[in-house]
């Protein structure tokens, strides 16, 4: 069985979605990423990973996969049947990447992880400034699309959509991208996805945040 190492409401919620999306059952560890430690048994952490970063998915055969973009392709191509990525080869395979390295590098580590992770307020103030132009290309691609890649749900929707609900406790209001409002509320009538934040919303109350 797989497992996930995770921490509420962080990236690694993407990697929750993923696995729900597709029906596959996985054993989920609660990780305090400022502690480093699993709370289920007190461990370390890092021992898990040598990042100290979630999510971690240790696969059937015990090897362990990191950083968001490879996990989610990963859970995707354990159900190809279902879409939630481009089969590899079709040329929509290499859009599912482009979007993951856009929301991974424009949005999450450009603006996310200064605003939650960095005391600096001159940093987060720059990081301010630059979202606005980020978000503004994810809103207008959407503007005329249900998705963001093809007709169908892929894992990069999984990931924006995350990306998305924590701009507003980084400060930044959506309202102003309509098209984004219109998608956070299509995507969240998904009934796995919707579980599967609400599951991490639950768990928030448990560690420090």
């Amino acid at each position: 069985m797989l497992q996930l190492y995770f921490f509420p409401m962080a990236c690694s919620l993407a990697s929750r979605i993923a696995l729900m999306e597709a029906g596959i059952e996985a054993r989920y560890h609660l990780v305090d990423i400022w502690t480093k430690k699993v709370l289920e048994d007190d461990s370390d952490f890092w021992t898990v990973s040598a990042k100290g970063a979630v999510p971690v998915l240790v696969l059937d055969n015990g090897e362990r996969l990191t950083e968001s973009a490879a996990v989610l392709q990963y859970i995707a191509d354990l159900k190809p049947e279902l879409g939630l990525a481009p089969r590899p080869g079709e040329r929509d395979r290499y859009r599912l990447q482009e979007w993951l390295s856009f929301v991974g590098s424009e949005i999450h580590k450009a603006f996310l992880f200064p605003t939650f992770w960095y005391s600096d307020d001159a940093a987060k103030a720059a990081a301010r400034e630059r979202i606005g132009k980020s978000v503004s290309i994810a809103a207008e691609h959407l503007a005329g699309r249900p998705y963001l890649v093809g007709e169908r749900f892929t894992v990069a929707d999984g990931y924006l959509t995350w990306s998305l609900l924590l701009l507003g406790r980084g400060g930044v209001d959506i309202a102003q991208w309509p098209s984004l409002v219109n998608y956070v509320a299509r995507m969240q009538e998904r009934p796995q996805l919707k579980a599967a934040v609400d599951i991490e919303m639950r768990l928030r109350k448990t560690v420090r945040v």
